[in-house]
């Protein structure tokens, strides 16, 4: 069995914010019916974490929940956990109408990090990117460039990134080129 390596291997780079890829990150779509008090019980059983309402995340990295559609979440956990995780999952729902999917190997994590990470950002997706618009505890499904991504902030000045691995060099050369020094703008 070979040993799992993340998109770009820790790739980081430092501009007027820094940049870093991830690296290995269990990653679960859950689709389902969302009120369902059986789903409920599973996520928080699996993530620690509450469902969250609509365009919101709850957690971390180590136990988080993204809503990513009226009937689909983005669950995290830690990589090492996944393979537990998603048969604690397949147990709690059994009966239930649901999918799970482990799509950890499958998507690349990237965090954004500075003072102007929302300026980055606003730079790549068609995002309100204020802090009226767009905050910790919310997540947006949206396009960075050419690609498809989520994004969610666990604290200010500070932004996560996920998108499809076959895309992961794109995306990091993306979010390099944004945060190239004597780049920043002042817009937040």
């Amino acid at each position: 069995m070979s040993n799992a390596v993340s998109a770009l291997q820790g790739a980081e780079y430092q501009g007027y914010v820094t940049v870093r890829e991830m690296g290995l990150q269990g990653m679960i779509s859950l689709r389902g019916d969302l009120a369902s008090a059986k789903l409920k019980k599973a996520v928080k059983a699996v993530t620690g974490q509450a469902i969250p309402g609509q365009r919101g995340f709850n957690g971390s990295r180590d136990g988080g929940v993204g809503w990513m559609s009226p009937d689909e979440l983005l669950l995290l956990v830690p990589y090492r956990e996944m393979t537990a995780g998603l048969a604690e999952m397949e147990t709690a729902l059994t009966g239930e109408h649901y999918l799970a999917a482990n799509v950890s190997d499958a998507r690349a994590l990237f965090c954004v990090e500075g003072d102007a990470a929302r300026e980055v950002i606003a730079k790549l997706c068609p995002v309100d990117m204020s802090a009226d618009g767009f905050g910790p505890g919310q997540i947006r499904r949206t396009r960075m460039a050419q690609i498809p991504a989520a994004l969610w902030m666990p604290s200010e000045g500070q932004v996560e990134i996920v998108c499809f691995r076959s895309v992961a060099q794109y995306a990091f050369d993306l979010l390099k080129d944004a945060a190239e020094p004597g780049g920043e703008i002042g817009l937040f």
